[in-house]
């Protein structure tokens, strides 16, 4: 193997067609964006528990300023409250990994097991190979191409 070629793990395996390697290419897209949709729903969770939690300080600061019937309506009505019916917002990503991120990661790893001999980002792997100089030092193929001149 070149120096200046993708590692083995990033070589399309013999056989395998350049419409499953876009296949599988599209199969990981739609699961790196639901990987983001995850994030989002832990940003709502601490966004939520945060808000929550100032709650405190606002009920205390009604008080302070002497409006216990607001702070009595905060702390009971608001404080702790379920983000939908029955559920904090912890449950709402348990119940997303179970439900959907997780079998879809598996079935995403058993699709590249299954056809491309469990290697990831081939798709992007040959778009790289396309796109670079070979030769160029900053567009060496891996990261085992080190720079000589610095």
């Amino acid at each position: 193997m070149s120096a200046d070629s993708p590692d083995r793990g990033h070589q399309r395996p013999e056989g395998v067609t350049d419409a499953t390697v876009e296949a599988l290419g599209s199969l990981s897209k739609a699961l790196e964006t639901t990987e983001r949709a995850r994030g989002h729903l832990y940003s709502f969770h601490q966004l939520t528990g945060r808000a929550d939690l100032e709650l405190d300080r606002a009920v205390n600061l009604l008080r302070e300023a002497g409006h216990d019937s607001w702070a009595d309506r905060v702390d009971k009505e608001i404080v702790g409250r379920n983000v939908i019916p029955g559920r904090w917002s912890f449950q709402i990503i348990e119940e997303y990994d179970g439900t959907y991120y997780e079998p879809f990661r598996q079935v995403e790893r058993e699709a590249l097991d299954a056809l491309a001999e469990g290697k990831e980002h081939l798709y992007e792997a040959e778009m790289k190979e396309a796109r670079r100089t070979t030769g160029h030092p900053d567009h060496s193929a891996r990261p085992d191409d080190t720079r000589t001149d610095q």
